[in-house]
């Protein structure tokens, strides 16, 4: 069984997200090849074969050609798997190859569990199980889903991948940067979020009087977000920000895969939640299984009664 793990480049850097697609073929058993159109300098430190593709030639984005030497390279290799990360750019290429393929694709994978693919559904409200039908099968994988130990090294075995003809098919102009943050959550020390646990937007008052108390922030998941109860500079995860608090408190938050890899790097997790099962019970330090509009106030009164003993001592 062999994937092929197709690594993402921007802006003259390699995306640390390439050595996740290792992570993944490592948990699926598979060996491994990979392909980065990119540079000599940026190539995966990796103990494997590594397809290389000059972005100064073929561009950082062009779909025709970059299919082409994915293709290419599936050519030479005969993967059972071709895998991307679940990125824009991932998104816009893996059909792209899967069709020229007419193999089966599995979009948002999060686990592997008895060799089947664990993906999101309905905004990742719900998950679904899925047996690719076709001896190929393209892939994208979940930011964060699979681990990848950064100071992993290796010494790949570097070939060269060129098209007999280039034509562009369209001219990249570059990335255009995303509006500015009201609301900087990556330099907070605190924060405390709300999920669609909290219940309604009236709620959230009473655990931003928490942030506030703790002099910290208030940040959200993406249902809070997409109720309209907070702003979206306030979301954390893989399509908000991403931060590394000291501590992360996290209320009515259930713990899906794209929330968990905007917080995964907080040095301590204090969870409230109803659900004992919820996903987030599996990265929280302490899991209080509870009320939130209960146990909320009395935490944000203790901590401030315990502000004015200090202030009252000094």
């Amino acid at each position: 069984m062999k994937a092929l793990l197709v690594c993402e480049y921007r802006e003259g850097k390699l995306l640390d997200s390439s050595y996740e697609l290792v992570a993944f073929a490592d948990k699926l058993g598979a060996d491994n090849v990979l392909l980065l159109i990119g540079s000599m300098a940026e190539v995966p430190r990796v103990n494997s074969t590594v397809y290389l593709a000059d972005a100064e030639i073929y561009g950082e984005y062009n779909p025709d050609l970059h299919k082409k030497i994915v293709l290419a390279a599936v050519e030479r290799e005969n993967p059972d798997y071709i895998v991307f990360g679940h990125s824009s750019w991932g998104w816009d290429l893996a059909p792209r190859v899967a069709t020229a393929l007419r193999a089966g694709q599995v979009s948002e994978v999060v686990d592997i569990v008895d060799g089947q693919f664990v993906a999101g559904i309905c905004n990742a409200k719900l998950r679904r199980t899925v047996t690719p039908k076709t001896d190929t099968v393209v892939l994208t994988i979940q930011s964060g889903a699979f681990n990848f130990d950064s100071t992993r090294q290796g010494t790949p075995l570097v070939e060269r991948i060129e098209l007999s003809e280039v034509i562009p098919s369209l001219e990249f102009i570059g990335y255009e940067p995303s509006e500015a943050k009201s609301v900087d959550l990556t330099r907070s020390e605190v924060i405390v979020s709300i999920g669609r646990g909290v219940g309604k937007k009236e709620n959230v008052a009473v655990i931003s009087a928490l942030a506030r108390a703790l002099g910290g922030e208030l940040g959200a998941s993406r249902p809070a977000v997409d109720a309209g109860w907070v702003e979206h500079c306030q979301q954390i995860g893989a399509t908000g920000q991403t931060v590394s608090p000291r501590l992360y408190i996290a209320c009515g938050i259930s713990g899906a895969i794209q929330h968990l890899v905007g917080m995964r790097e907080s040095d301590f997790v204090f969870a409230i939640n109803k659900d004992r099962d919820a996903p987030i019970a599996e990265v929280a330090d302490v899991l209080v299984v509870a009320d939130i509009m209960q146990i909320v106030p009395e935490l944000t009164a203790k901590f401030l009664k315990t502000e004015n003993t200090f202030r009252q001592a000094g």
